[in-house]
């Protein structure tokens, strides 16, 4: 068992990598409860699902705008002092959210303008506490300690929308974002108490930050085969086979149960992901780091053609009651696809950190936030699109056959992320 249980031992060796994930995971739950009171806050203000859409483009764009440019910053500047000043506008925001929670706003523009400063501090704040974590253990540690982090996300994940939507029906909104603002202070803190993490000196860097500082990250990138890869393969992964977007079909159509079985759906696939994470204690073993990432999201691929397979069977006619043997299967295939995606992400992280130079490791995490923002949104789009044409189980099933096949005919083409060896990373 204990070469099968996550490895630990980065909260142990390092008192400031065990506070920052401490913190982070924390905080991470009060996120969660804000992103599902924001959502309440403006359905009960407009009665639109539009505009509670509209909440995800205003979170996109700054995420994306402030993602690049935040990594030129945190690879100029000493990271925990860019960590903590990002960390303390995202603090004020839900401070301000909490205010007017409380006052009982009915401004819908102010909650967009809140998201979108929200999200741009955590565009810049994100890149620099992952650049910082290299900085605080060794390279073999870092499975380990990427595995811990997604414990902790995931955990908040499954958790914090039932109790965010718990607690704004017991008293109101202004509980939920007071809440957040309480549990904010762990990361708030965890960053504060950090050491210095200055970037490594380097003749490549420029005397400014600005738009060069940010192109020149993208060529770089564009100059590592291995690091661009661990891009490549989750685009392929998201685009064509994120399957969420079809719950609440599935919840009305196909398998009964309506929000209710929306709710299960989502969080099988976040299970998956926590259990993998808590089963993860052989992970830092790996050497083939690359094929690893393949059968990883291969298998992802083929859980959701067995999703979408699960689907087709049962056929959409719209039961009056909920297919509980339907539901079981499909949450078990929803299950194995969260944990394969999840097994991808902590390899396809642990690469960039450990193959990508200190003094481009922001700019190139600022691209890795955008690429795990932005993958899902397409993909939701994608199988959107297509469930109008051949019907929702028809969607997955097509969207999972493709993830496999596009992911293997590029792996075939980019022949060194298959040979990736974590004893000798090269970019």
């Amino acid at each position: 068992m204990p070469s099968l249980v996550v490895d630990t031992t980065p909260l142990r060796i390092s008192p400031a990598f065990r506070r920052l994930w401490l913190g982070l995971s924390v905080s991470n739950l009060g996120t969660q409860l804000t992103v599902v009171a924001v959502g309440l806050q403006v359905y009960a203000i407009t009665g639109s699902t539009l505009a509670v859409g509209v909440l995800g483009l205003f979170a996109l764009v700054p995420l994306i705008v402030f993602g690049l440019y935040g990594g030129a910053i945190v690879d100029h500047y000493d990271r925990r002092r860019v960590a903590l000043y990002a960390s303390i506008v995202s603090w004020a925001v839900i401070l301000v959210l909490a205010v007017q929670g409380w006052a009982g706003n009915e401004n819908v523009g102010l909650l967009y303008a809140l998201v979108a400063l929200q999200s741009g501090a955590n565009a810049v704040n994100s890149p620099a506490r992952s650049a910082i974590i290299p900085r605080l253990l060794e390279p073999r540690l870092m499975p380990a300690a990427n595995a811990l982090q997604a414990i902790g996300f995931q955990t908040a994940l499954t958790v914090g929308p039932l109790l965010g939507a718990a607690l704004v029906a017991w008293d109101g909104y202004g509980l939920a974002y007071t809440v957040d603002a309480a549990l904010f202070t762990f990361a708030l803190v965890a960053v504060f108490r950090l050491p210095s993490v200055l970037p490594e000196p380097s003749e490549n860097r420029r005397a400014r930050v600005g738009i060069g500082s940010v192109v020149d990250g993208l060529r770089y990138l564009g100059t590592q085969r291995n690091v661009r890869m661990t891009f490549a393969v989750d685009l392929i992964a998201m685009i064509t086979a994120m399957p969420r977007v079809v719950f609440p079909a599935v919840g009305l159509w196909y398998l009964g149960g309506g929000a209710t079985t929306t709710g299960i759906l989502t969080a099988a696939l976040a299970a998956g992901a926590v259990l993998s994470g808590l089963f993860s204690g052989g992970l830092a073993r790996v050497r083939w780091q690359g094929r690893v990432i393949t059968w990883a999201i291969t298998s992802w691929g083929l859980s959701i053609v067995a999703f979408g397979l699960v689907l087709a069977f049962v056929g959409r006619d719209k039961p009056s009651h909920v297919l509980w043997g339907a539901l079981a299967v499909a949450c078990c295939t929803l299950v194995a696809a969260g944990g394969s995606d999840e097994i991808s992400a902590i390899f396809r992280q642990t690469i960039l950190q450990t193959a990508t130079p200190d003094d481009m490791r922001g700019r190139l995490q600022g691209v890795f936030l955008v690429v795990v923002a932005g993958g899902p949104r397409l993909g939701e789009l994608w199988i959107g699109s297509v469930s109008g044409w051949i019907g929702e189980a028809g969607a997955v099933i097509l969207g999972g056959t493709l993830c496999v096949v596009l992911l293997w005919l590029l792996v075939r083409w980019q022949r060194s992320f298959w040979v990736y060896d974590a004893r000798h990373p090269v970019p």
